[in-house]
């Protein structure tokens, strides 16, 4: 049987993504966000993401209920839920489920497949266009996502920010190997990776991420 795909959007793409987190994160490896600025576009490639299950998970955000922080991943699966860490860079997430629940896919890591000029003048540290976005902060800083972003609808096709998911037909099956394990830089209960092996990446690709375990803080 052949495997051939088509675009998700509107109510379509946002069905799909609700679902929990761990079940849409492998699934959007390979897919494309895609931001349009006054500079021009910048496309990436998801290569690597990780799934948060909400108040089921120890490593989530919202583990711990709602706050104005993480309102928007109490929301409508499709939005885009962008936060800053470490007082210096921000990261997105792909929110996921049915409202309430606040599961999300982080965005880890990916190639920039379009606007490649346009990502390095904003980031001109990275070394080869595989660094790029290779990593939740570097991957945000080449679309030029920031705080005024947050809750973005990422299901218009044709707004400045939106996610591109091609849903397979025929047989489904992957054109790529999907590897999983422990969840980069989370400590505690959360960055055990037996029980939470939620980090998902295409495996052999060059723009995946190194794993860091998480470190739990003095307080």
């Amino acid at each position: 049987m052949s495997n051939t795909s088509v675009p998700l959007s509107g109510s379509l793409l946002r069905q799909w993504l609700s679902r929990p987190a761990i079940e849409v994160a492998p699934d959007l490896l390979g897919c494309v966000i895609r931001r349009t600025s006054d500079d021009g576009p910048v496309a990436v490639r998801l290569t690597e993401v990780e799934a948060y299950m909400g108040s089921d998970d120890p490593g989530s955000h919202a583990y711990r209920g709602r706050t104005p922080r993480n309102e928007v991943m109490f929301g409508e699966a499709g939005h885009l839920y962008v936060y800053f860490t470490y007082g210096m860079h921000f990261c997105a997430n792909v929110v996921c489920g049915v409202e309430g629940t606040a599961t999300a896919v982080l965005l880890r890591a990916g190639e920039v497949i379009e606007g490649v000029e346009l990502a390095q003048a904003r980031r001109p540290a990275a070394r080869t266009p595989r660094d790029l976005a290779r990593g939740p902060a570097r991957l945000a800083s080449s679309l030029g996502l920031v705080r005024e972003h947050n809750g973005t609808d990422l299901t218009e096709r044709d707004g400045s920010l939106s996610l591109e998911v091609w849903q397979a037909t025929g047989n489904g099956q992957r054109p790529h190997e999907v590897a999983t394990g422990p969840r980069v830089g989370v400590a505690g209960p959360g960055g055990d990776g037996t029980h939470f092996p939620w980090r998902f990446w295409i495996e052999g690709d060059v723009t995946v991420s190194k794993y860091r375990a998480g470190v739990t803080r003095r307080r």
